[in-house]
């Protein structure tokens, strides 16, 4: 738990063409993160959304 006491453990990452990774947001729940990351995905751009839990390693 953070000092806020907010727990936000999930996040949606952007790879683009490149293979850069920028964090685009943290998240309650997975499913709150796949719904981001899917409404991004719909914009078409070359970019992909993932989510992943806080802790892993991001590779």
């Amino acid at each position: 738990m953070t000092d806020s006491g907010a727990v936000l453990p999930w996040l949606v990452i952007r790879q683009d063409e490149g293979g850069n990774r920028y964090r685009v947001g943290r998240y309650a729940t997975r499913a709150e993160a796949e719904r981001v990351a899917d409404r991004l995905d719909t914009r078409g751009h070359q970019q992909l959304y993932v989510v992943e839990k806080v802790g892993r390693a991001m590779t």
